[in-house]
């Protein structure tokens, strides 16, 4: 099973890497959230349009961040860390699940 692994030149920059990495995953759940919610038509035109405002300017803002700490690439490292650990526990929760086959 994958590790995450924050090594760094300093632990400050590691938990910031990991802090940001994590609120890509969130924005990424908002936006898939959101895009379920435009296609059953649950939106208005104006929600929808102050929406995508909103998640441009977040993604904007952590884009910022990452480029003044320096730490875009141990956020993508982190995120494909996390990606694995993800992926290996739903695989896990599957597996534990009686009279479910997942292969």
């Amino acid at each position: 099973m994958p590790t995450v692994d924050i090594d760094g030149d300093e632990a400050s920059d590691g938990l910031f890497a990991l802090v940001i990495a994590v609120v890509e995953i969130l924005v990424d759940a908002l936006e898939r959230e959101a895009i379920r919610r435009m296609e059953s038509e649950s939106l208005t035109d104006a929600e929808i349009e102050r929406l995508g405002s909103h998640l441009a300017e977040l993604e904007a803002e952590i884009d910022r961040l990452k480029e003044e700490v320096g730490v875009g690439d141990d956020v993508d490292r982190l995120r494909g860390d996390l990606d694995g650990l993800v992926s290996d526990a739903l695989l896990d929760l599957d597996d534990s699940r009686p009279g479910v086959d997942s292969r």
